[in-house]
């Protein structure tokens, strides 16, 4: 896991290919298929452009969209394993229809499904890391597949703009911040795909418990479970906020999580302010999710919990 953070800026280097590129229909829009770490490159792309005619779709099957939608949509189905049954079931319920499909994968049943379909498909490399680890090879992938030059000539740019050793002294601190603490990220809604990718760092790299929210949903809910008073105030002794702050907010975002950070002190929580910052979108994006990385990989080390695997999650794919 250390090495995968590490080195992380030279999956910008990457350069897919689409095989079978001559099936390759343009749609008007599209719709991913992906679970797990697989769909967040999906979630970046959707937060740099929210525009982007983009259904993400995390279950079984097919969303509940109209046949109209379907016909002029481009259906990527993307798992870094190739193995995701939920993935599979999508692109072949797709297929099926006779809907457009497009293949992402490492290899596994993914690839074959497109191999004996004709589907065009970009094979992902194989450098022996985990899904939630390869999230620039699976967003240059996506680029490709989606025909966005710009956005591929931006992310290939990364690869010398990005420095994952910057952020590791502050992820090792914050770290050492959260022991014996469960951490709460919350976000504005703009940045909400980080948030989540905080919390599911944690979860997996850490092997500890974590939520997220945002604001200002949560001032109209959630706050109010850390109201503390005497016979409430075990059930959350050990959470530690994060707040995700980025200074291209709406103001009033910014006023409501000032707010919100001095009111869950002065009840005795700890909170963390986390500036979203760097000299383009992707630079914040990504020096962002690498302190992620690294606050997660040391969570990880202090605990003694093995941090690059995912047993329990091996052990319930065996069980299903």
């Amino acid at each position: 896991m250390e090495e995968a953070i590490r080195t992380f800026a030279t999956q910008f280097n990457f350069n897919p290919e689409i095989k079978n590129s001559e099936y390759l229909k343009s749609g008007e829009g599209f719709v991913f298929g992906g679970m797990g770490g697989s769909h967040l490159a999906a979630e970046l792309l959707k937060m740099y452009n929210p525009d982007l005619d983009l259904y993400i779709h995390r279950d079984y099957g097919l969303p509940a969209l109209s046949h109209k939608k379907f016909s002029k949509s481009l259906f990527i189905a993307s798992s870094y394993s190739g193995n995701t049954e939920e993935v599979i079931d999508f692109a072949q319920k797709a297929l099926e229809q006779k809907y457009a499909v497009a293949v992402i994968a490492l290899g596994g049943s993914l690839i074959d499904f497109a191999i004996e379909n004709n589907l065009p498909y970009v094979q992902l490399p194989e450098v022996g890391i985990q899904p939630r680890s390869a999230l620039g090879f699976s967003l240059v992938a996506l680029a490709k597949i989606t025909n966005n030059e710009k956005l591929l000539t931006d992310l290939h740019a990364l690869g010398f703009n990005i420095n994952p050793s910057k952020t590791e002294e502050a992820g090792k601190s914050l770290a050492e911040k959260l022991r014996d603490k469960t951490p709460i990220i919350y976000s504005s809604r703009s940045n909400v795909t980080l948030a989540y990718n905080w919390k599911i760092k944690f979860n997996e790299t850490g092997k500890i418990p974590a939520f997220y929210n945002i604001f200002p949903e949560l001032n109209h809910n959630e706050m109010t479970g850390f109201d503390v008073i005497p016979t409430t105030k075990n059930l959350s002794n050990n959470f530690h906020f994060i707040f995700l702050k980025d200074e291209t907010s709406n103001p009033k975002i910014t006023k409501r999580m000032e707010i919100t950070k001095e009111m869950l002190s002065v009840r005795g929580f700890p909170v963390t302010v986390i500036e979203i910052k760097g000299v383009s979108f992707w630079e914040n994006v990504f020096n962002n999710l690498l302190l992620a990385d690294w606050t997660a990989f040391y969570v990880s080390q202090m605990y003694g919990t093995e941090a690059e695997k995912v047993p329990m999650i091996e052990e319930f794919k065996k069980l299903i």
